[in-house]
């Protein structure tokens, strides 16, 4: 990802650097559980321990051999000496790419998690703010019927959580290594070893693999990581509809010196949210190319790998920023409560049509007839910008089954949110 959208810790995690400490990692834990069985001396381990390898030197051996694990190997024997013959073991080279892979995409959803948190507090905290600011509900981008802005928000809450739990399942469902061989038989790698490498790793031993851990693994942490995106993005959109011109409800924060057009000094876009918006369509890409590494040829084939070196970083350090980027955006959202009402008020009460249509089937029309009754001025008002009310009252198929008394009793915005509180006491909030 370039560094415009990269967050310096997540770019740390999938930085080759990491990569390739991971995989010397890898190599080094399984060095230590061969020592405990007697397969390697003890008096191999301390050049073993102290080993590095530069990605420098890496690379440099990489242009001759055209394997990065060979080369990764070659760079790291320069470092370590004669005991580098230990090193490798019984392995083939997906043993320690597969499993270094589970380490990094583990170090990142906790990164990730951390990221998903913030925003949810942030959330939580607004929700609660916003908890009585009477707003209109739409529908199909058309007035409906009321509710609060911190209601919406609340919405986006429960969302959220839903995310935290998703991150969790993807963290234990890619925190899996393998230390089994060049098919996953264990011909060369006993199965207790693997089991002690991957704890040493802060992961479980597959209970089964070939060559490669199966891809489904990988394109569930991808998928999750798209979807939570894919909120990211619905948040971000609510948000650009309502800071339009002629909605003016929200709008992004906006710096004292912050400039919003090079043409236009008036203008106060809506950038975050837009690049928001553009960044979770990537990261629907990165999950469809996760979704068709899953089918690989037998028990290995490498045409997963050089995706995974591009949708693995990149799907982490897009997430990793548009967390940021949105935790950011709904911290310092500005909210405009009178624009709310104004918008609200608008229509001239046809929200309300859905009530005057209940108390007059409560009163013994058909319900159709009452629909049809109730379109009719609704219609009226909203073409000629006449009452709504007014309409209703003026008709005698109306007004002789309740009082005007009772018909204005019925334009209240408290019916509509007598029960906004049940959703924040089912929250916690």
């Amino acid at each position: 990802m370039i560094e415009r959208y990269s967050r310096e810790e997540m770019a740390h995690i999938w930085s080759d650097q990491h990569r390739i400490d991971t995989w010397l990692a890898v190599e080094k834990a399984v060095c230590e559980a061969w020592a405990k069985r007697g397969t390697i001396p003890e008096s191999a381990l301390p050049a073993i321990r102290q080993g590095t390898v530069s990605l420098q030197r890496m690379l440099e051996i990489e242009k001759e051999t055209d394997h990065d694990v060979i080369a990764f190997l070659r760079a790291a024997g320069e470092t370590i000496g004669p005991d580098v013959r230990f090193v490798h073991l019984g392995l083939t080279s997906t043993d320690v790419v597969d499993t270094a892979l589970s380490v990094q995409s583990v170090e990142a959803l906790d990164l990730l998690r951390k990221d998903l948190d913030q925003l949810l507090a942030v959330l939580e905290r607004q929700a609660v703010k916003y908890k009585d600011t009477v707003m209109i509900g739409r529908t199909h981008g058309m007035h409906a019927e009321p509710l609060t802005f911190g209601f919406k928000l609340a919405v986006w809450v429960d969302e959220v959580r839903r995310h935290q739990h998703r991150l969790d399942e993807a963290r234990q469902v890619i925190g899996y290594g393998k230390i089994s061989g060049a098919t996953g038989t264990h011909a060369n790698v006993p199965p207790d070893l693997e089991d002690e490498v991957c704890a040493l790793l802060g992961l479980k031993a597959a209970p089964v693999s070939t060559q490669t851990l199966q891809r489904d693994r990988h394109a569930q942490f991808i998928t999750t990581l798209a979807l939570v995106g894919a909120s990211l993005e619905k948040f971000a959109t609510e948000i650009r509809h309502l800071q339009r011109t002629e909605v003016r409800e929200v709008e992004e924060p906006f710096g004292e010196h912050q400039q919003g057009s090079s043409a236009m000094p008036h203008k106060r876009n809506p950038h975050r949210s837009e690049r928001i918006t553009g960044l979770a369509r990537l990261l629907r890409g990165y999950a469809m190319t996760a979704l068709e590494n899953v089918p690989l040829w037998h028990e290995r084939d490498i045409s997963h790998s050089s995706t995974e070196r591009v949708i693995f970083p990149d799907t982490c350090l897009v997430l990793d920023y548009a967390l940021a980027e949105m935790t950011a955006l709904i911290d310092g959202l500005v909210v405009f409560p009178e624009a709310m009402m104004y918008n609200l008020e608008a229509s001239g009460g046809l929200t309300f049509s859905q009530q005057i249509l209940l108390k007059l089937v409560e009163k013994g029309l058909d319900r159709q007839v009452a629909y049809k009754l109730v379109q009719k001025h609704a219609m009226k008002a909203w073409r000629e910008r006449t009452s709504f009310i007014e309409g209703l009252k003026s008709d005698p198929e109306i007004n002789t089954r309740f009082s005007n008394e009772e018909l204005e009793g019925v334009f209240d915005y408290a019916y509509h949110l007598k029960h906004i509180d049940t959703a924040f006491k089912r929250l916690g909030l």
